[in-house]
């Protein structure tokens, strides 16, 4: 019997030919990334226990991005104090204000990501890398502290979902629409604790940034982390960032699967995904008259260029509605200087829309965004439960870059196939 990709990995970094899901194993960890929420517990755990040296200071990359540019006394002394230890441990990748970004867009930006690798960082959306063909998983502070101490960190192997997603998509249509389906079909808890892989000739069609989108929402639907086997795109995009070396592994023909299910997305619609879960997918048609108070473009699932440009298209001669306010978050500082050079943050200002330094900022209900009771949210990011922009009696609506854009043309949810 052959192996999945997220097996061969595993095994791999724990000096084995082969494991078996279910089976405990200590595992090495390629990257350790670390941002501002998460680290400064674990920072703490280590200090507590007399451990005062991080195992490889060469393998932890620190992007604080959670309330930055920071927001408050609290947040401010917070990356204060990662900023230090950071500097104590010789740890040199620190992505300072200026040259920062949300971690997830980031990390494969600056070359971190590399197919065959593992990646953990204190953060549920690091199954993003997956997109790149690495397993990449988040973790709590406990686990982020055992590892920065030894650069291992210990896993119960997952079994696997394979997701084979067939046809090609519809005007209007995107990769938000594609993960929004496939949680609405299986639930919030249908891939608990397994890996989701996903193939098919849908995913050969994506560009890697869509399919980082995908990736990225794995955990929405319980997933201990999202993969698709590395293709020429992936090696284009990973040689195009970094010189580093890295090995491809793929699933075998004859791997197993726990599961398989069969999407074809060709008669997929535009999704939004209601409060208060990820899983809550309706047709766009079928919503009905919803103002909006907010339409916010941004987040580790669409704030990257891609997602700018359908944006941007939308928007283009066109006027945010009267009673409702647009944010645009670039991602990271590279794709900000991009839109801006392409125009693209011209035509969102044009539109009434404000443009943010990169940042996770309301995606979490952190700040520049933050919901008022009552308000509703139309929204690019990843999760909607009660309470994540804001205010607990506040709604988020969870949409593809181009529904949130006709939406806040429209003043109200709105189908973006009238807007194209």
């Amino acid at each position: 019997m052959g192996a999945t990709i997220t097996e061969k990995i595993l095994a791999a970094h724990c000096g084995r030919t082969q494991v078996n899901p279910g089976e405990l194993i200590n595992a090495e960890i390629d990257v350790i990334m670390c941002h501002d929420v998460t680290t400064t517990p674990a920072i703490d755990m280590l200090t507590d226990r007399g451990l005062s040296r991080v195992a490889h200071p060469e393998r932890v990359v620190v992007i604080p991005d959670h309330f930055v540019p920071n927001k408050d006394i609290k947040s401010a002394e917070m990356v204060a104090k990662i900023r230090r230890w950071a500097k104590e441990q010789g740890i040199d990748k620190f992505y300072e204000l200026g040259r920062h970004g949300v971690c997830h867009a980031l990390l494969p930006e600056q070359g971190y990501v590399r197919p065959g690798i593992t990646i953990v960082c204190g953060d549920s959306h690091t199954c993003t890398h997956g997109a790149l063909g690495a397993f990449s998983t988040g973790i709590g502070s406990t686990d982020l502290a055992a590892t920065l101490a030894t650069g291992k960190l210990w896993f119960k192997v997952p079994e696997t979902i394979l997701f084979r997603l067939n046809g090609k998509l519809g005007k209007g249509v995107y990769a938000k629409d594609v993960i929004l389906e496939i949680i609405r079909q299986i639930g919030v808890d249908g891939a608990l604790y397994k890996a989701m892989e996903f193939t098919g000739e849908l995913i050969d069609e994506l560009s890697v940034e869509a399919r980082m989108t995908i990736c990225n929402m794995a955990i929405e639907a319980g997933g201990k982390s999202g993969i698709i086997n590395p293709d020429q795109k992936t090696i284009n995009y990973v040689e195009a960032h970094t010189a580093e070396p890295f090995k491809i592994f793929k699933s075998d023909s004859d791997a197993e699967y726990c599961r398989i299910v069969e999407i074809n997305v060709t008669d997929l619609e535009p999704l939004v995904a209601f409060p208060h879960l990820p899983s809550n997918g309706k047709p766009v048609w079928q919503v009905g008259e919803i103002p909006v108070d907010q339409a916010y473009i941004g987040s580790c699932t669409n704030g990257r260029i891609e997602d700018l440009r359908v944006a941007a298209e939308i928007l283009k001669n066109r006027q945010v509605a009267k009673n409702t306010r647009m944010i645009v978050v670039p991602a990271t500082t590279n794709i900000w200087k991009q839109a801006n050079q392409e125009g693209l943050l011209d035509i969102f200002m044009a539109a009434g829309a404000a443009v943010s330094t990169p940042t996770c900022g309301a995606c979490l209900g952190g700040h520049m965004g933050i919901l008022a009771a009552g308000e509703r949210c139309i929204s690019s990011t990843n999760r909607n439960f009660i309470g994540r922009m804001g205010s607990p009696q506040s709604e988020v609506y969870l949409a593809s870059p181009a529904t949130v854009a006709a939406s806040a043309v429209a003043g109200k949810i709105a189908d973006p196939r009238n807007y194209m």
